[in-house]
């Protein structure tokens, strides 16, 4: 059997192992948090390296994309080359093609149409998906300030997103994760609702799971929630503040959606790639293959 784990800067609370199950060959998928501690992530690694398939990175996002322009987060580029002997991927390869195909299967289902208005809590780590809402008409929000800085500035037009992700991302990408991303025990914190107001506008939320938590208003009702990493803990967070509708991007396995690093990671490993052969793999080829399809959970009532 195939190994593949997640080496995650999340909490350690969120771990999880199970079997999945992809093209008749089954894995074994493992979650492992190390509580924030870039230190700590990197000695997993190296552990690993060479007794595992293939590696995960999650609680962060090493390439970072705006505009056809691309930014590599150092502290993220220091864990990737932690291992030299099996591969390590962070899920941003697959990323762009998965979550813009999850857009246009809502669409073809009727679920989204132009008049959703959609918050999207970040856009720098999921730009196919930005594209998508865009190209689908959806007028949307994007919350890179407001969700990764902390400052209520909305961004509406993906041009401004990119002429503002030129100026800052460069920067940005220089700094410890902790001031990026919520990590360790800043993940299972409660939800602090000083943001609430984009919440309320719209219909849609989507993005990353921890950063939409981050500020999750506690009045969801009729909502849809587009993301991903979810547990069922917070299926029935969701469920208590009444959203209607769960869509995530990955398969769901043992009650719970792991990350693209870790479906990425389990591509790798199923195609018996090594550090160096990465660039061969045709991804969308992969996808296709795998016919992943968004993954639609029913929680809560739809707005009247």
């Amino acid at each position: 059997m195939k190994r593949v784990v997640s080496v995650s800067l999340g909490s350690s609370k969120r771990d999880k192992v199970a079997e999945m199950n992809l093209l008749g060959e089954v894995l074994e998928v493992r979650r492992e948090g190390t509580d924030g501690d870039v230190g700590r992530a990197e000695a997993r690694i190296r552990a690993l390296d060479g007794e595992v398939d293939a590696i995960g990175l999650g609680g962060l996002d090493v390439y970072l994309y705006a505009g056809g322009q691309r930014y590599v987060v150092r502290d993220g580029l220091r864990l990737i080359e932690a291992a030299t002997k099996t591969p390590v991927v962070d899920g941003s390869s697959i990323k762009a093609t998965l979550e813009r195909r999850v857009v246009e299967e809502l669409v073809r289902q009727g679920v989204i149409d132009t008049n959703t208005r959609v918050l999207m809590v970040s856009a720098a780590d999921r730009f196919g998906m930005a594209e998508a809402l865009d190209s689908a008409g959806c007028p949307t929000v994007f919350g890179d300030m407001i969700f990764s800085m902390g400052i209520p500035y909305p961004i509406t037009t993906l041009s401004e997103l990119a002429e503002i992700a030129h100026k800052l991302l460069p920067e940005m990408a220089k700094l410890p994760l902790a001031m990026l991303y919520p990590q360790g025990k800043a993940q299972e914190t409660e939800p602090d609702p000083k943001f609430k107001e984009y919440y309320e506008a719209a219909d849609l939320i989507a993005g990353d799971w921890l950063l939409i938590r981050r500020y999750l208003a506690p009045d969801l009702s009729g909502k849809i929630i587009l993301t991903n990493t979810t547990t069922k803990d917070d299926v029935e967070m969701l469920k208590a503040r009444g959203a209607w509708l769960l869509v995530t991007t990955t398969p769901v396995v043992d009650g719970r959606s792991f990350g693209t690093n870790m479906l990425e990671a389990a591509i790798v490993a199923l195609a018996g790639k090594g550090p160096g052969d990465l660039d061969s793999l045709v991804w969308d080829e992969w996808l296709d293959r795998l016919a992943l399809g968004p993954n639609l959970t029913w929680i809560g009532e739809a707005k009247a």
